[in-house]
């Protein structure tokens, strides 16, 4: 394994344990997370692997396969920078359950394509840690601790989903999560015995949201929620009384989370039914209310899922937290290279650089590898 022969050359000797935690793909429920809503990702077959063995002292030994170079050294939790922050804050955020510890890092999660790197690296580095010091914690307490880790550490103010399917997925599965009472279930999702694919289109357009819109659209939730006299935006069951007491964004934001909540759930109907070829309708609905009522799409992400649909996608959407990033399509098996030539003709057309393809197949969460 090249993470376990890293950490020998680096640090002398053999890790203690190793863990590989993934990433994820969200097939729908979008900015739901921080508003207790409810949400239906799956882990992809690419992550983060984290190789860790303990230390006697305070300090913290990384290296990154990914960030060739000497081991970072990091002696105080304000000496982390980049991605060591990630790290880093899983640490700091166990506190005094943990001392030091020497981590070697691989992934192999294509960069930039918005399939949550972060959450991986967090789940991987807390879920050795938990295993290394006995903490007996269960996946969702590690998924909570990489949460804290990025909201108070790393700054980026993030609900629960992309650590928990990290954390919690089955493999051949997608995980519906309540992100309030944090209940969770695998929900099959077969998709070759339906003759179906699902395509990650990379727009290779990349946008930071960690301080900027994404903040603001959690705190206009916020702001919305106050308004109308309820914890969160999941509580509105009068869409329209709501609505009628909101104005500008505000107004719109509240649309898009209470419709995209009622889609999650009704697709997981569908799912449960076995009707996953009937779920592109929902796909399409909840890309329009990304582009319209939370404006997080970008003309990138619009044209992907525009001519996937023209392409013989049977639905199509943005995914991740918008701004850039990838698009999914449901696509019959028989039309993969059609919704392909379609996307890449599109973005020929304005001169744009090609989007990259990859197959989302349902992997299942972090565990150990030795």
């Amino acid at each position: 394994m090249r993470v376990t022969d890293a950490f020998r050359a680096a640090f002398g000797g053999d890790p203690r344990t190793v863990w590989h935690a993934p990433g994820r793909v969200n097939l729908i429920g979008e900015h739901t997370d921080y508003n207790d809503g409810f949400v239906l990702p799956f882990a992809v077959p690419w992550g983060v692997t984290a190789a860790v063995s303990p230390r006697d002292d305070s300090t913290i030994r990384l290296l990154s396969l990914q960030s060739p170079g000497d081991p970072v050294v990091i002696s105080s939790h304000e000496e982390s920078r980049g991605w060591t922050r990630y790290v880093v804050g899983v640490l700091a955020t166990l506190g005094d359950r943990v001392r030091g510890a020497d981590i070697a890092i691989d992934g192999d999660i294509p960069a930039g394509a918005g399939l949550s790197s972060s959450a991986a690296l967090e789940v991987a580095v807390a879920s050795a840690l938990d295993d290394l010091y006995d903490l007996g914690m269960t996946p969702m307490e590690r998924a909570l601790l990489s949460q804290r880790a990025e909201n108070d550490f790393v700054g980026m103010p993030c609900g629960i989903m992309d650590q928990a399917a990290s954390a919690l997925s089955a493999e051949g599965h997608a995980l519906f999560l309540d992100c309030r009472s944090l209940g969770s279930r695998n929900i099959p999702l077969d998709l070759a015995a339906h003759g179906l694919s699902i395509l990650i289109i990379d727009t290779r357009v990349h946008h930071e949201h960690a301080g900027g819109e994404y903040a603001k659209r959690r705190a206009e939730c916020e702001s919305a929620a106050r308004k109308l006299g309820v914890a969160a935006l999941r509580d509105v069951t009068d869409l329209a009384g709501a609505l009628e007491q909101l104005q500008g964004d505000e107004r719109k934001r509240t649309m898009h989370i209470v419709t995209e909540n009622h889609r999650v759930e009704a697709l997981v109907g569908l799912l449960r039914a076995g009707a996953i070829t009937e779920i592109g309708a929902l796909l399409n609905a909840s890309h329009l209310s990304l582009r319209d009522q939370y404006e997080v799409s970008s003309p990138e992400l619009d044209l992907a899922v525009e001519a996937s649909l023209r392409g013989g996608a049977r639905g199509a959407r943005m995914t991740g937290g918008g701004f850039g990033g990838s698009a999914i399509a449901l696509v019959a098996d028989d039309r993969l290279e059609s919704v392909k030539e379609s996307v890449n003709s599109a973005y020929a057309e304005r001169a744009w650089q090609p989007p990259r393809f990859l197959p989302a197949t349902p992997a299942s969460g972090a565990r150990r590898l030795s």
